[in-house]
């Protein structure tokens, strides 16, 4: 059975009417890195769906990232500059389908924003603004230079030993690349580090215990798949989502 691997939406106003969307090249990860067919789930909040139940239908889900904030009275930070670009519904959905997918052994890839809505699905808090923190360097990308250029390498990152990624990789260490201002604070309970910038900032987290629950900061879906790190982060999501749907069909079959 083809995977169906969710696929988190965001919410964009086209005149006056809600519009959900989500980039193609997330879609394209999926069908490309995984083989599954994605879903995407719209960002209608818990109060219109039933989170338990989506969990137990998807064989996965990739949090994507996007250009919102997490608001911040999620995970209760202070209140947000008023020029904070947020997504009130996304989060809505995306948090309490995190724990439900965790709950229901669902393997889950989080990328940017999708990263921070695993640490804060999981009782973790963010810098709004990483770089005003003291320490830490500007990770936000410069949006005057065009796409292949802000999604080029911009540092290493520092890989934990003896960690899932440490040991999928081989290596110490990987360049990655940054488009983002906000990162983890606080790390949820229950969340491992995988990976870290040369300020401290963690890049790469895990669900301690689960197959596969894998967040990372840095845009693994672009600009291509043949890159080492990107391909060995799909191929562990798509031996995982393909484990959990043969799981199922045996289920069906049993049930028949």
């Amino acid at each position: 059975m083809t995977p169906l691997i969710g696929i988190s939406a965001g919410v964009k106003l086209d005149g006056s009417f809600p519009v959900h969307t989500v980039s193609e090249k997330y879609l394209l990860a999926v069908v490309e890195g995984t083989g599954g067919l994605p879903v995407i789930v719209p960002a209608l909040g818990a109060e219109r769906m039933d989170m338990a139940d989506l969990a137990r239908r998807l064989d996965g889900l990739l949090l994507t990232g996007g250009l919102s904030n997490v608001e911040p009275h999620r995970y209760g930070g202070g209140p947000s500059r008023p020029d904070t670009p947020h997504d009130r519904d996304r989060d809505s959905t995306t948090l309490p389908l995190i724990r439900a997918c965790i709950e229901e052994g669902v393997p889950v890839f989080a990328i940017c924003r999708g990263l921070q809505e695993l640490n804060v699905a999981l009782g973790g808090t963010l810098h709004q603004h990483v770089h005003e923190v003291d320490g830490k360097h500007d990770h936000r990308s410069d949006k005057t230079k065009p796409w292949h250029e802000r999604y080029a390498h911009a540092h290493p990152v520092t890989l934990t030993p003896g960690g899932y990624l440490q040991r999928a990789l081989g290596t110490a260490e990987v360049q990655v690349n940054s488009l983002h201002g906000q990162g983890i604070d606080r790390l949820a309970p229950g969340l491992v580090v995988e990976a870290q910038a040369p300020d401290g900032l963690i890049e790469a987290v895990r669900v301690e215990g689960e197959a596969f629950a894998v967040g990372v900061q840095w845009h693994a879906e672009y600009p291509s798949l043949a890159d080492s790190v990107s391909k060995v982060l799909f191929d562990g999501f798509a031996k995982a989502v393909h484990a959990r749907a043969d799981a199922r069909v045996r289920a069906i079959l049993r049930a028949a």
